[in-house]
C-alpha cells in the first residue's frame, strides 16, 4: 500500500503561519491554541488578505448559516482572537476594523 503525501497549504504572514491542514496557528515558533471557530474566523479572512467582510460575510461562512443577528458572534470571537494572535490586542496588526463595514487581514510590513 502507498499513501500519497498532497502538500497542504500553508499561509505564512510576518510573525504568523497558519496550517489549515493541521488546524494550527504558530506566532514566531509559539503554537497558539485556537477554538474551532476562531480558528475558522482567521483562517476565512487571511486566504484573502486585504480584503474587507462584513460581520455577516463573516457569521454565514464560518457558521454556515444566515442570521440577522450574527454582530455578537462575530464580535466576540473576533476580540478573542485578538487576544490570542496579535502581539498588541490594543492595536491590532493583523485583524483590523474596517469603521462601518467589517473586518480585514492585513500583511504587517517586516
Amino acid at each position: 500500500m502507498t499513501v500519497q503525501h498532497d502538500t497542504a497549504p500553508v499561509f505564512t504572514f510576518p510573525g504568523l503561519t497558519i496550517h489549515p491542514y493541521q488546524r494550527q496557528v504558530f506566532r514566531g515558533e509559539t503554537e497558539i491554541p485556537l477554538t474551532h471557530l476562531e480558528f475558522s474566523v482567521l483562517l476565512y479572512l487571511a486566504q484573502q488578505p486585504g480584503r474587507v467582510f462584513s460581520q455577516q460575510q463573516i457569521f454565514e461562512a464560518v457558521w454556515n448559516e444566515d442570521s440577522e443577528t450574527c454582530q455578537h458572534s462575530v464580535v466576540s470571537i473576533i476580540h478573542q482572537l485578538r487576544k490570542k494572535v496579535e502581539p498588541d490586542p490594543a492595536q491590532p496588526v493583523y485583524i483590523q476594523t474596517v469603521i462601518h463595514t467589517g473586518y480585514k487581514f492585513v500583511v504587517p510590513k517586516e
